[in-house]
C-alpha cells in the first residue's frame, strides 16, 4: 500500500513539473529577419500613384533588434520617373530607427531614404527624411521631415507630411486601417495635398495576407499627370497580396 502511495505521489509530481515545464515561454530572441514579398495593382504612397495608376511589384527585408533598433530595405517598380522624363524604373528604400517605450505611447524615431538608381533627371528625386511617430492602442500620429529636395521639387528642402492612422482588430485575422495625412511642398503650394484611405486586411496565416483598400486625394489636377493625362490622385480601389517568411 505504501509503495502505491509513493509511486502515485511521484507520478504526479512529474506531471506537475511536465506541466509548469511546457507553460515555460521560449526565451526572445536577440533579433529577428524577416522578407517579404508581393503585388498591388496600383502603387500609391500618400494617395499618389507611383505605377501610373497600374500594377507593381514589390518586395523588402527587415531586421529588428530586440532593444528595439531595426534596419530595413525596400523595392518596387515604378513608372513616373520616366513620366517625368528620367529612366529609372525602381524605387530603392533604405531605412532604419529606433522604437521605444514613453509612458503610455510608443515611440518610432527614424530615417528613410528613397533612391532612384539612374533616374537622369535635372532635379534628383532622391529624398531623405526624418521621421518620428507615436502609437497610444490603435492609433498612431507620425511627422515626416524631409532634409533634401522633396521627390524632384526643386527647392523644395523642408516639406514635410503628417499623417494619423489607426489599426482596428475586427477579428478572425481582418483588420481595418483609416488613414488621413498631409502632404506640404515647402515652396510650391500647388503640389501640396490632402490623402486619404481606408483599407481592409485579412492574415490568412502562414505569411500569406491580402488587402483592399479605398485610396484618394484632394491633390491638383494639373500637377500629378501621367503623360497621357490621367490624373494619378485620384479616388479608386487598390488591391494587394503580401507572402511573409
Amino acid at each position: 500500500m505504501e509503495l502505491k502511495i509513493a509511486q502515485k505521489i511521484v507520478v504526479a509530481a512529474l506531471a506537475l513539473s511536465g506541466a509548469a515545464f511546457a507553460q515555460t515561454k521560449a526565451p526572445e530572441p536577440d533579433y529577428t529577419l524577416s522578407y517579404n514579398v508581393g503585388v498591388v495593382t496600383d502603387y500609391r504612397y500618400r494617395g499618389i500613384s507611383q505605377s501610373r495608376l497600374n500594377p507593381a511589384l514589390q518586395g523588402g527585408i527587415d531586421y529588428a533588434h530586440k532593444s528595439g533598433f531595426y534596419v530595413g530595405t525596400w523595392l518596387s517598380t515604378i513608372q513616373w520617373i520616366k513620366d517625368a522624363g528620367g529612366g529609372s524604373d525602381v524605387e530603392w528604400d533604405i531605412y532604419g530607427g529606433y522604437k521605444f517605450p514613453l509612458g503610455d505611447v510608443g515611440m518610432d524615431v527614424g530615417v528613410l531614404r528613397y533612391q532612384y538608381p539612374s533616374h537622369g533627371l535635372a532635379v534628383s528625386p532622391n529624398t531623405t527624411e526624418l521621421y518620428v511617430a507615436g502609437t497610444v492602442g490603435v492609433f498612431t500620429l507620425k511627422y515626416s521631415h524631409a532634409v533634401t529636395n522633396t521627390f524632384g521639387f526643386f527647392d523644395s528642402k523642408n516639406s514635410s507630411y503628417l499623417d494619423a492612422s489607426a489599426a482596428i482588430d475586427l477579428g478572425d485575422g481582418y483588420s481595418l486601417t483609416p488613414h488621413i495625412g498631409y502632404q506640404k511642398i515647402n515652396n510650391f503650394s500647388a503640389g501640396s495635398y490632402l490623402d486619404y484611405a481606408l483599407t481592409l486586411g485579412k492574415d490568412f496565416g502562414n505569411g500569406f495576407s491580402a488587402t483592399a483598400a479605398i485610396i484618394g486625394t484632394d491633390a491638383d489636377k494639373t500637377v500629378y499627370l501621367t503623360p497621357s493625362g490621367k490624373f494619378t490622385g485620384r479616388a479608386g480601389l487598390v488591391l494587394g497580396a503580401k507572402y511573409s517568411f
